[in-house]
């Protein structure tokens, strides 16, 4: 049987893979399973609706088969807005061997950006093991060679821990922009599972078995939302938008019941290169709430926040906040 032009689905355990092999551009799209956190930013953002979120299974409080995603390989067109919006670099993204984003390369989608700097004569050495060791994606390292950091800037998540280990030689600017609340009233007892999917750790249980918030991490992709037992709920609401002198018309979810949730994300504005699409307009409102005159959290008043360092791995609170008080 001839496959090509055909969208052939291979799943195991650990990864997804789609291909469609034409006679000159062999498209393949993997997705990392391991590191995916079930966080539905792909599924509301793809146009066609190929993308299904799956919950995870919780047990006794803790997450034990964590959330994922699936593809319907008949639905996916392989334009690669999946891959742009995810938060975490669970998805790539290659044609003919090589990386390449359709959306991005053809100017439909813009790049979601954030940064990170190093300032290497600000930073105090003697903290590199506490920077490396508190990297949730293990893409920081010591070079002794060159007796500096080195950082993997392509798998960077933007989640700030550097930035508070570091006490600021390290500086990120997020993707996203926004809020996160968690309101442990509401929550179901002894249950951590939110703290279970969160890739940063801006959830954890502190040493007294408290669910803690780590605001600063939060990079707002939303997975604690959809892990929590207390599911948001939403309806269905038409927008309209002009793009290029036409009139369009799409449909979005809208939370409604925030009020009963334990966890909360909202996400306001993102940090994005310039370009003016149909396909941007709608996946930017459908991510996005209306909030875009909100300011998220000052990193200098961010810096000498002991809930921060203590959200650290093995926090060194005593040396990280002197001088700070």
């Amino acid at each position: 049987m001839n496959n090509r032009a055909k969208t052939i689905k291979t799943r195991t355990e650990n990864s997804m893979i789609l291909e469609r092999p034409m006679v000159t551009r062999h498209y393949k799209m993997t997705w990392d399973l391991d590191r995916c956190v079930g966080c539905q930013m792909g599924p509301t953002a793809c146009p066609k609706e190929a993308l299904t979120h799956i919950d995870g299974e919780i047990k006794d409080g803790r997450m034990v088969t964590p959330p994922s995603v699936d593809v319907d390989p008949d639905a996916c067109v392989l334009c690669g807005i999946c891959v742009e919006v995810c938060p975490v670099h669970a998805i790539e993204m290659t044609v003919n061997g090589k990386q390449e984003n359709p959306v991005i390369e053809y100017g439909a989608f813009p790049e979601i950006r954030g940064h990170l700097n190093f300032e290497k004569s600000e930073f105090d050495f003697s903290l590199k093991d506490f920077v490396i060791d508190n990297c949730p994606t293990n893409i920081i390292s010591y070079n002794e060679e060159k007796d500096s950091m080195e950082i993997q800037f392509e798998d960077c998540i933007r989640c700030r821990q550097c930035e508070v280990a570091s006490n600021g030689a390290f500086q990120v600017t997020q993707r996203w922009q926004g809020s996160v609340e968690l309101h442990r009233d509401r929550c179901v007892e002894g249950c951590s599972a939110c703290a279970d999917v969160c890739p940063t750790r801006a959830l954890y249980v502190d040493d007294t078995g408290e669910l803690v918030l780590a605001d600063y991490f939060c990079i707002k992709c939303g997975a604690c939302m959809h892990a929590c037992p207390i599911q948001p709920e939403f309806e269905e609401e038409e927008f309209t938008f002009e793009s290029q002198g036409l009139t369009l018309t799409r449909s979005l979810k809208r939370l409604v019941n925030e009020e009963k949730l334990a966890i909360k994300v909202e996400r306001w504005r993102v940090n994005h290169s310039p370009v003016k699409s149909a396909a941007w307009i709608e996946a930017l409102r459908k991510l996005a709430d209306d909030k875009a005159s909100a300011v998220e959290i000052d990193r200098k008043r961010a810096l000498k926040r002991k809930d921060l360092i203590l959200a650290l791995r093995g926090h060194i609170l005593p040396d990280l906040t002197r001088d700070k008080e």
